[in-house]
Parts: C-alpha cells; structure tokens; sequence
C-alpha cells in the first residue's frame, strides 16, 4: 500500500471518530434534556393529584342533602280478566344419525388373492 493510500485511510479514520464523537455528545445531552423534562411533569402532576385528592376529602367530609320523601303510587288497576295460560308446546328432539367413519387398512401377510389381475377396481381402458 502506498503512502497516499495510507494517508487517506488514516483520514477517513479521523474523521469517522469525530463523527462518532460528536454524535455521543449529542446522545447524552439528549438523555439529560429528556430525563429533566420528565422530571418536571412528574412534578407538575403530582401537584395535581395532591390538589385533586384534598378535593375529594373535602368532598367525604360534607354530608349529601336530605332526599324528599318518596310518593306513594297510586293503586293499580285490576286487570279485567287473566288470560288463559296455554301449555308450552312440547318439544321433541330427535338425535342425528351417527356419523360413521371407515378407514381401510391393508392387511400384511393375508394376499386374499390379490395378485393383480381378478377385479382390482382398475379403470375401464375399454
């Protein structure tokens, strides 16, 4: 490698690590900022909530004003006649036939003449 290569990448080495540099730079600044931030809205809603919970304790303490009396109904009227109740209709249920599953095995050692030839079931080439 000559010197002018050497030279070169010993620069774009540099200037690799002040980019690096500077962005870690910014990086924590970043956090620093962000946790700060944070810090302050924390606060602010815990003013909040204490503010809003002096409220309700407040709010415990006072008694509700008294209800008013409730009204008496009016009597209902008699209904003229009650209809005649009819008997439910009766319901029958009648169970689905079984589902029948037929699984075909083949059977080692039995040949049950089956050689091939006879009526295998082939397709007609006639």
């Amino acid at each position: 490698m000559n010197k002018a290569h050497l030279t070169l990448f010993a620069i774009l080495v540099a200037g690799a690590t002040v980019l690096g540099a500077v962005a870690v730079t910014r990086t924590t600044g970043l956090g620093r900022a962000a946790r700060h931030t944070n810090d302050a809205a924390v606060t602010a809603r815990t003013r909040q909530l204490a503010v809003y919970a002096a409220k309700l304790q407040k709010e415990l303490k006072a008694k509700p004003p008294a209800l008013p009396p409730v009204p008496k109904p009016a009597p209902a009227p008699a209904p003229a006649a009650a209809p005649v109740a009819q008997a439910a209709p009766r319901i029958v249920y009648h169970r689905p036939p079984p589902v029948v599953t037929v699984v075909h095995t083949h059977h080692h050692g039995d040949d049950g003449g089956a050689d091939g030839g006879g009526d295998g079931g082939g397709g007609g080439d006639d």
